[in-house]
C-alpha cells in the first residue's frame, strides 16, 4: 500500500492499489467478484470516462445554444432541470435494477440510449429553422430529459466498483471514478471548444452530407453521441459482470418507485443524513453548473471555446484531487472530517468566483507578467476555480465513501441509486432557481450556495465531534 505521504502517484497506481484486498480485511473470506479485479475496475472506469469525455463535450455551447433561439436565460436552468429530473426518477430505478439483473446490462442500454439522446440534441438547430422556437426548444428538452434518465447509470458504476473492492479501499476505488469524471471534463470540453471553432465548422459543413448540419452546436453534440457508442463498444467486449450478493425477491416487491425509495433513506438513520447532504450539495452548486459559462461570457467576455479552457483546467485539478489526493487523505482522515472540511472550501470558492468579477472591474487587462493574457482577474478565477474543485471533490468522494459503508452487499446499486437520486432532485429544483436569481444580480447563485453549504458542515462536523468523545 502506498504511504499516505507519498508525493505523487499515477492513475494506474491507486487502481491496482484500490482493489488489493489485504490480510485481514473483513472480505478476506469473500471469493473475487471478478477474475480480475484490476482490469475490471480499469474498464469500468475507462468506460465511465468515455461517456463523460461525451457529456463534457456539450456543456461549454449548451448556454450558447439555448441563446442562439432568442430566449430568456432561465430557459438554461429549466433544460438543465429537466435532466436532473429525469436523472433523480431514474437513478434509483437503474441502481435497483442493476441489484437485480446485473450492472453490465444497465450500463450498456443506458450508455446506448445516451448517445441517441445527443443525435437528437444536435437536430435541434435543424427544427427551428423548419418549425420554429417551440419545436427547437421541445427537441432540446426531449433529448436532455432521456440523457439524463440515461444518466441515472452512475449508480450502476459505483455499485460495480463496490462489487469489486474490498470495504477499506472503497474511498480510493470511488475517487477514481471520481476522477475519470474529472478527466471527462479535461478532455470533453477542450474537445467540444474545437468542433464548436469557426474554421472547424466550415471545414465540416464542406464535407459531411447535407444531412447532417454543421454548427458550431451540432458538432459537439453528434461528438458525445459518438464517444457514447464507443463506451458501449468497450463495455460490450471488455465489461464482466461481477458475481455478488443479490437481493432476495421480496426486497423488489415494496417500494420500488423512486419516491417509495427515498422514504426508505429517510427512515434510515444512517442513510438519512447522507440522502438530504446530496440534496443539499447539488442545490448549492447548480449556480456553478448552470450560471457559470454565463457569467465569464458576461464578466469576462468569453466565448464558448475560452469557457472550454477554463473547464479544461478544473478537470485537471479534479483529476488529481479526486483520483490521488482524497484517496490518500481517506486513510488517515475520517470521511466525515472530509465532507465538513470540503463544504468549507467550496463555500469560500462560491464567495470568490464573483469577487472576480469585482477584479474584472477594477483591474481590467492589466497582466501580473508572462503572457499578455495572463491577467490579474483571470489569476483570481483561476484560484477560485481551483478552490472549488478540491471542495467538490473532498466532498463528493467522502459521500459516497460513506453511502458505501452504511449499506450492506446487497444494496450498493440500490443506496447510490437513491443517494444519486436525491443529487439528481437538487439540480433539478436549483438551476431553475438560480437561473432566474443570475437573471435579477448576477453574484446572487453563487452566495447563496455558499449559505446552503453552511449547514452541511456544521452537521458533518458535529458528527465528527460526537465521535471523537465516544
Amino acid at each position: 500500500m502506498a504511504h499516505p505521504e507519498a508525493g505523487t502517484a499515477s492513475i494506474a497506481d491507486d487502481v491496482e492499489d484500490a482493489v488489493v484486498r489485504p490480510d485481514g480485511d473483513d472480505d478476506a473470506g469473500r471469493p473475487p467478484a471478478v477474475a480480475n479485479p484490476r482490469r475490471a475496475l480499469a474498464v469500468v472506469i475507462g468506460v465511465v470516462f468515455i461517456d463523460l469525455v461525451g457529456f463534457g463535450i456539450v456543456i461549454p455551447i449548451l448556454p450558447f445554444y439555448v441563446r442562439s433561439f432568442g430566449v430568456s436565460d432561465a430557459f438554461i436552468g429549466l433544460l438543465a432541470a429537466s435532466y436532473s429530473l429525469a436523472q433523480f426518477l431514474a437513478a434509483p430505478t437503474l441502481g435497483r435494477l442493476s441489484d437485480r439483473i446485473g450492472r453490465r446490462p444497465v450500463l450498456l442500454a443506458s450508455l446506448a440510449a445516451a448517445g441517441l439522446a445527443w443525435v437528437t440534441f444536435g437536430y435541434a438547430g435543424e427544427a427551428g429553422a423548419r418549425f420554429g422556437t417551440v419545436a427547437a426548444l421541445a427537441t432540446l428538452f426531449a433529448s436532455r430529459t432521456l440523457a439524463g434518465a440515461m444518466g441515472g447509470n452512475i449508480a450502476a458504476a459505483q455499485a460495480y466498483v463496490a462489487d469489486i473492492t474490498p470495504r477499506d479501499r472503497r474511498a480510493g476505488a470511488l475517487g477514481l471514478v471520481g476522477a475519470s469524471f474529472a478527466l471527462g471534463f479535461v478532455f470533453g470540453p477542450a474537445i467540444g471548444g474545437l468542433l464548436a471553432a469557426d474554421p472547424v465548422v466550415a471545414r465540416a459543413d464542406a464535407l459531411l452530407p447535407a444531412v447532417v448540419p454543421a454548427t458550431a452546436y451540432s458538432l459537439p453534440s453528434f461528438a458525445a453521441a459518438g464517444m457514447s457508442f464507443l463506451a458501449v463498444g468497450v463495455g460490450f467486449v471488455f465489461l464482466e459482470e461481477p458475481n455478488r450478493t443479490r437481493p432476495p425477491d421480496e426486497l423488489g416487491s415494496a417500494r420500488t418507485t423512486a419516491i417509495g425509495q427515498f422514504r426508505d433513506a429517510l427512515d434510515s438513520v444512517a442513510l438519512r443524513p447522507l440522502t438530504v447532504a446530496y440534496f443539499v450539495v447539488a442545490v448549492a452548486f447548480a449556480g456553478v453548473q448552470v450560471m457559470f459559462i454565463p457569467y465569464v461570457a458576461d464578466a469576462f467576455g468569453y466565448d464558448a471555446t475560452a469557457a472550454a479552457f477554463l473547464l479544461t483546467y478544473v478537470g485537471v485539478l479534479g483529476a488529481v484531487n479526486q483520483g490521488v489526493l482524497v484517496g490518500r487523505l481517506s486513510r488517515i482522515v475520517p470521511s466525515r472530517t472530509l465532507v465538513a472540511a470540503g463544504s468549507v472550501v467550496l463555500a469560500g470558492a462560491l464567495v470568490a468566483i464573483p469577487a472576480t468579477g469585482l477584479v474584472e472591474l477594477a483591474a481590467g487587462d492589466v497582466a501580473v507578467g508572462g503572457p499578455a493574457w495572463l491577467t490579474l482577474p483571470l489569476v483570481a478565477l483561476l484560484v477560485a476555480l481551483a478552490a472549488l474543485s478540491l471542495g467538490n471533490a473532498l466532498v463528493n468522494v467522502s459521500l459516497a465513501t460513506l453511502v458505501s459503508a452504511s449499506a450492506g452487499d446487497a444494496e450498493q446499486g440500490a443506496a447510490f441509486g437513491v443517494t444519486q437520486g436525491a443529487s439528481s432532485l437538487g439540480r433539478t429544483v436549483g438551476p431553475p432557481l438560480m437561473a432566474v436569481l443570475y437573471t435579477v444580480a448576477v453574484a446572487s447563485p453563487f452566495l447563496i450556495g455558499a449559505v446552503l453549504l453552511v449547514p452541511v458542515a456544521v452537521v458533518f462536523g458535529r458528527g465528527v465531534a460526537a465521535d471523537s468523545t465516544a
